[in-house]
């Protein structure tokens, strides 16, 4: 791609095309920031709308029948499922990244202290983890007598040994955009006698994932991102039906024992009973109006199986990717940006992050001048975000992310560093969310 109409040409055979008018998107916009937050559906509104005017205004309590809220956790997991290689009834819609996280952590460790091996006490996991991640890590370490041990990438290999209890990573790092070999690691685990557990916040929707196929142990997401549920949409969890079975047979609870995950809740007993299979994960009241939106950015994904599902989204994917970074090195050399995310297309998500260096053209701290420029390009329309300490975070969805809209930013991308005009003092000024 070396030319605005070879980007155009290549929207014109993009077989995915049609699936981005499922999508409400501002004009002025090119929004590269679905890996933050996904585009709101067109359906949307007036779902919600129906929602809330027609199932709670007029159907009040009933709607927990006759609108089947009741069934909306496990209805919207098992749609997740679908996209993240689990069967139905494996995985549950609701709460958030970090008490699911809270949920399936806390079950991985009372599995491993119930195989008896006091030496079996290591949770590893990236130093450059999600932060949140890592604190709910940090907390059930300190609870339960475990360590926490952060590595760095590469050094992962080395830790499998008859120490290791929990590998936590997530998929796809938000920092670096590298995409772990989930089967390779989930393997190595288990050949140590470990249990392996992934966070899919940024793979979700965006690259295609086998948790039945690699026999992971347990997974969390969130919905707001690639699933385009909205804002703080609510969570997905998913355990293997190993784990849950000995779950049930050796009478191991998980921690949030609430009466949405009782076996019978509408029954009232003052004494907790685990629901079976995946519903004794469930915890309180499901958050309705938030699974709702969740359910229709969650279609919007499967609007895509019929054009070849996860496999045609992570084609284009590779492709947008793969034209941005050649674009950037091509147009913006010289200004002190350099690719952390890796080329190989086994290694890489669904978005590209620069790092901003201090060398030729790099006037200013690497910090702030790449928070500089990601606001420079915001007010031109362009939206990406920053991430601490030097990082500008570009996501690719590709149900609704175009060639032009990758040519076009980079075009952007080259004005705002050529003409300096991120060195405006209104660019310097961080806002409480970046």
């Amino acid at each position: 791609m070396t030319t605005r109409q070879d980007a155009q040409a290549l929207d014109a055979r993009d077989p995915l095309a049609a699936l981005r008018a499922q999508f409400t998107l501002p004009e002025g916009v090119i929004y590269l920031d679905g890996n933050s937050l996904g585009v709101m559906p067109s359906a949307a509104p007036a779902r919600m709308a129906a929602a809330v005017q027609d199932e709670w205004g007029t159907g009040l309590i009933r709607s927990w029948n006759t609108a089947h809220w009741i069934d909306l956790p496990q209805r919207i997991g098992d749609k997740i499922g679908r996209l993240i290689g689990a069967a139905p009834g494996q995985t549950l819609a609701g709460d958030s990244t970090s008490v699911n996280l809270f949920k399936v952590l806390s079950a991985a460790i009372t599995i491993v202290k119930a195989g008896g091996d006091a030496q079996r006490r290591m949770i590893v996991s990236e130093r450059s983890n999600f932060p949140t991640d890592l604190y709910i890590a940090e907390s059930l370490a300190r609870q339960h007598g475990f360590v926490l041990k952060l590595v760095e990438p590469e050094e992962i290999a080395a830790q499998f040994d008859a120490t290791l209890a929990v590998l936590m990573l997530t998929h796809v790092n938000y920092r670096t955009g590298r995409m772990h070999d989930m089967a390779a690691l989930t393997r190595a685990a288990h050949d140590c006698g470990a249990l392996a557990l992934w966070d899919l916040a940024h793979s979700a929707g965006a690259v295609p994932v086998d948790l039945n196929g690699a026999d992971a142990d347990f997974a969390v997401g969130c919905g707001y991102k690639y699933l385009n549920g909205g804002p703080g949409a609510p969570a997905f969890l998913w355990a293997n039906p190993r784990n849950l079975a000995r779950m049930e047979r050796d009478d191991l609870w998980q921690p949030l024992a609430g009466w949405f995950g009782h076996a019978a809740p509408f029954e009232f007993t003052p004494h907790y009973r685990p629901a079976s299979g995946i519903a004794r994960f469930a915890c309180g009241t499901p958050p309705v109006l938030g699974l709702t939106a969740l359910e229709t950015g969650v279609d919007t994904v499967l609007a895509a199986e019929p054009l070849g599902g996860m496999a045609a989204l992570r084609r284009k994917s590779l492709a947008l990717t793969c034209h941005f970074i050649t674009l950037v090195e091509k147009h913006c050399a010289g200004h002190g940006l350099s690719v952390i995310t890796p080329r190989t297309e086994g290694e890489r998500g669904s978005q590209v992050n620069l790092a901003r260096g201090e060398g030729e053209g790099s006037e200013g701290s690497a910090a702030g001048a790449a928070y500089a420029i990601v606001q420079a390009l915001i007010a031109r329309g362009v939206i990406g975000d920053f991430r601490a300490p030097d990082v500008l975070r570009f996501g690719f969805t590709p149900l609704y992310t175009s060639f032009v809209d990758v040519w076009d930013a980079v075009e952007h991308l080259r004005q705002v560093l050529e003409s300096g005009e991120w060195k405006q003092a209104r660019f310097n000024q961080k806002a409480a969310v970046t």
